[in-house]
C-alpha cells in the first residue's frame, strides 16, 4: 500500500486556479504554494519506522555475584536512520507549472499545475481559448508604458468625453479586430458553417497569431475614470494597457490603465480561484476534484457515442476538457474539426 504522503501527492496532481494580487510577482506566488503543498504533503502520517536486530549486553543469572560476564540477547528497535527528524521530509520538491503569467501590476485568475498535469498548461494555451479581463481606464493622462505607473508625458482635456462617444470608439475598435480574427482563423468565409462562427464570434486563430481582441464593452464610466470589459487572445498585458491608450487616442484625448484583472482563463473563471488565505494542499486538492468533476460532467452532458461533436461552442468547451485533461490526440481531433475551420 503506498504511504500517505505519496496519495496526498498523487492527489494533487492536477490544474487549479489562484487568484493573484497586485503588487506581487507570480514567481513568488507559484514558490508560495510551492512551499505551502510540500508541508502539506510531508504533514501526512509517517509510515511505521522500521525495525532492525540488535543484540544487547544483558548480566547473566546464573553466574556468582560479582561476576562480570554478560550474555548477549536478539531484540528489535526502530531504524533510526528512517526517522524523518534524521533522514528530512520524504518530499523535499514539487514541480508546480504557471499558465498564461500575470505581471506585477495585474491580478486576477493565475492556472498552475502541479506534477504531470503540467504538460495539460500548454495544452490548454494551444487550443486558443479565450480570457476575460477588466481593465480600469482613467481619462486625461498619457505615460511612456499606458499605465499610470510609467512617466508622464502629456496632459489632454476630455470634458468633450460622453458616453455615448465612447461606445461607439468601442464599437469601432471592436469592428477592426474582425478582420484579423478573420486573416489569422484561415476560414473560408464563402462557407455556411464559416459564416455562422462569424456571427456567433466563436471563431479562433489557425496557429500562431499576435493578441486578437474578441470582445469589448463598456461596464462603468464616470470621467475621467471608465471601465472595460475585454476578451482577447494571445494577449500580454502590455497589450491590453494599450487597448486604452488607443481609446484616448480615438477620443481625442489621452488615457491610461489603472488595473488589470483577469477575471477568466479559458475554462477557469474568478469563481473558483483559490485566494491567499486558502493557498494550502486541502483546498488545492478540493477544487482539482470539483473541476474534475464539473468537466466530466459537462462531457457525458454534450458528448454521446457514435454521434456529431455538437455544435460550434460545444466543440471549444471539449477543447479546453480535452487540454486541461492532457488528452492530446481528442484535442487534435476537436481542433482540426470543421467548427475550427480546418
Amino acid at each position: 500500500m503506498a504511504r500517505a504522503s505519496v496519495r496526498v501527492f498523487h492527489k494533487l496532481e492536477g490544474l487549479f486556479s489562484i487568484y493573484k494580487p497586485p503588487g506581487v510577482h507570480w514567481k513568488l506566488v507559484r514558490d508560495t504554494i510551492e512551499t505551502n503543498l510540500l508541508k502539506g504533503i510531508n504533514a501526512a502520517p509517517p509510515p511505521a519506522p522500521r525495525q532492525r536486530v540488535q543484540f544487547l549486553a544483558e548480566p547473566t543469572s546464573d553466574v556468582a555475584e560479582g561476576s562480570n560476564e554478560l550474555a548477549l540477547s536478539a531484540a528489535s528497535v526502530p531504524a533510526l536512520a528512517h526517522h524523518p527528524l534524521v533522514s528530512g521530509p520524504e518530499f523535499q520538491h514539487i514541480g508546480v507549472g504557471v499558465g498564461h503569467r500575470l505581471d506585477v501590476f495585474s491580478s486576477g485568475v493565475l492556472v498552475l499545475g502541479v506534477g504531470q498535469s503540467n504538460k495539460a498548461l500548454t495544452d490548454l494555451y494551444r487550443s486558443h481559448v479565450t480570457r476575460d479581463y477588466t481593465l480600469e481606464g482613467e481619462l486625461g493622462m498619457a505615460t511612456d508604458n499606458f499605465s499610470h505607473t510609467g512617466r508622464l508625458i502629456e496632459r489632454t482635456t476630455y470634458d468633450h468625453i460622453t458616453r455615448d462617444k465612447l461606445e461607439r470608439v468601442l464599437a469601432m475598435m471592436q469592428g477592426s479586430t474582425q478582420k484579423a480574427l478573420l486573416t489569422y482563423s484561415k476560414v473560408d468565409m464563402s462557407t455556411q458553417g464559416a459564416y455562422e462562427l462569424a456571427v456567433k464570434g466563436e471563431l479562433r486563430p489557425d496557429g500562431k497569431s499576435p493578441p486578437i481582441m474578441t470582445g469589448l464593452r463598456l461596464l462603468h464610466f464616470q470621467p475621467p475614470h471608465f471601465t472595460l470589459e475585454v476578451q482577447c487572445l494571445n494577449e500580454t498585458q502590455r497589450y491590453l494597457c494599450r487597448i486604452l491608450h488607443e481609446v484616448g487616442l480615438e477620443l481625442r484625448s489621452t488615457a491610461v490603465c489603472k488595473g488589470v484583472r483577469r477575471t477568466r482563463d479559458g475554462p477557469f473563471t474568478i469563481q473558483h480561484a483559490l485566494t491567499h488565505q486558502h493557498w494550502t494542499s486541502t483546498d488545492v486538492i478540493q477544487a482539482i476534484g470539483q473541476y474534475c468533476s464539473s468537466r466530466k460532467a459537462s462531457k457525458a452532458k454534450h458528448t454521446q457515442p457514435g454521434k456529431d461533436t455538437g455544435t460550434a461552442s460545444q466543440r471549444q468547451e471539449m477543447a479546453e476538457e480535452a487540454a486541461v485533461t492532457g488528452d492530446s490526440h481528442r484535442l487534435h481531433s476537436v481542433l482540426t474539426s470543421k467548427a475550427f475551420g480546418s
